[in-house]
């Protein structure tokens, strides 16, 4: 008795000091968003909230003051912004409009408190993939701990990204899926905030039996869009201005440096942007190509791992078919890391079935939560700009193909059989 009373004590001690030291980081990290100087013109080159700024503020102000965000002339010439608006759900419009309500400042500190909340709870639906082996507190602490100090958590609240709020939804939908059909729709949703994420994982929950979370989750979206396109299409003047400029948001998008299939120095992780910045070489079709090899492909691997009984790592493969198939930055990598602890804790306790190409997709995954920017300079001083730029992409890639690989070869293993 006095044994046990005296684990638990222990346990409550460490998780008090995980918690310090994630506190301690998060602070650091919930900083620039009072420290931020206010949008000007003159501001443009702020790194700090910049995605807060281009994709949410101002955006919801235009949408407010009666234009249209899409319209990436309109942007430049009504605001301080140095990105156009990019493709998101209309409904993020309304669903982030309390954040864009009062003054600059205010609603900078409000939504990075609000991203690391969801943070803490992504962490909290990854150590709930740990149970029985580890306590939940102390694994939600240790977990939100590692994602605050990580490169991938800290670039969350640094630039202001929304997704946070993606992660929770994809990971929500792949772990209620079976057993909270409902919420794991809201869930799915949610990840459809940005339609890179909400498709590809929508055409894999759909093909792993899971076709009711897939239609009335991508309904839910469209429905809640529809609040907001409406407007826009009455105030353009109808559908087909409203079109033109949708094609003029895509065209602007397909333009930029950061953002371009071809770009050199775009930071893009998906199949046909490293193919590009690795050979140089980008054939006709490339994207959509890779959408729908990666999707065919992982769709078919991923109901055969389902078969097997190995959902860990069918999750695990999903996402990486995510965020491989469309175009994709190193931040949006943070949608595995439920599945990703959970492939992780069942690949060391099965040392017997373990296989190195699932362990070694794994370890790559790491590697952008881990891309630091001393690491980033030392790359750069040895091997130039495209190859930092390149290096996350890749392991992702790779991480994607071990993955695949190990679902097409595996024929009889234990790991990832348990549901952890």
């Amino acid at each position: 008795m006095l044994k046990t009373v005296a684990v638990k004590d222990k346990v409550r001690l460490l998780t008090a000091l995980v918690a310090v030291v994630g506190a301690v980081a998060a602070w650091r990290a919930l900083r620039p968003s009072w420290q931020v100087p206010l949008p000007t013109w003159a501001t443009l080159p702020e790194e700090r909230l910049q995605d807060f700024r281009d994709a949410l503020y101002f955006p919801v102000r235009e949408f407010l003051a009666g234009g249209n965000p899409y319209h990436p002339a309109a942007m430049f010439e009504h605001w301080p912004v140095r990105q156009a608006f990019n493709l998101y759900q209309p409904y993020h419009l309304l669903l982030h409009a309390p954040f864009a309500l009062p003054e600059y400042r205010v609603g900078a500190v409000a939504f990075t408190l609000a991203s690391l909340v969801l943070l803490i709870t992504l962490a909290l639906l990854a150590a709930g993939r740990l149970r029985p082996h580890v306590p939940l507190a102390l694994g939600t602490a240790v977990i939100a701990t590692l994602l605050v100090l990580s490169q991938v958590g800290k670039a969350q609240l640094y630039v202001g990204q929304v997704n946070p709020l993606i992660a929770v939804g994809a990971a929500g939908a792949l772990l209620a899926r079976r057993d909270a059909p409902k919420w794991a729709a809201v869930a799915l949703a949610l990840a459809w905030l940005k339609p890179q994420f909400g498709l590809p994982l929508a055409v894999l929950l759909f093909v792993r039996g899971s076709q009711r979370v897939a239609l009335t989750g991508t309904a839910i979206a469209a429905a809640a869009s529809l609040v907001v396109v409406v407007p826009l299409v009455l105030r353009g003047g109808g559908v087909r201005p409203f079109l033109d400029v949708i094609a003029a948001n895509l065209a602007h998008a397909g333009e930029t440096a950061y953002g371009a299939v071809d770009s050199m120095t775009a930071q893009r992780v998906d199949l046909a942007a490293v193919l590009y910045r690795v050979t140089g070489w980008l054939p006709g079709g490339a994207e959509p190509l890779a959408l729908v090899g990666v999707l065919v492909a992982s769709a078919v691997l991923v109901r055969r791992l389902d078969r097997m009984g190995q959902p860990a790592a069918a999750d695990l493969l999903t996402c990486l078919a995510v965020v491989a198939a469309m175009v994709h930055q190193p931040g949006d990598v943070l949608i595995a890391v439920p599945s990703l602890v959970a492939v992780g804790v069942v690949w060391w306790q099965r040392r017997c079935e373990r296989d190195w190409r699932l362990g070694l997709a794994a370890l790559l995954l790491l590697i952008p939560f881990a891309h630091l920017h001393f690491i980033s300079q030392a790359v750069r001083a040895v091997s130039g700009a495209r190859v930092d730029v390149t290096v996350d992409g890749v392991a992702v890639v790779v991480a994607w193909v071990l993955a695949a690989v190990f679902a097409a070869t595996r024929r009889c293993s234990a790991v990832g059989t348990v549901r952890t």
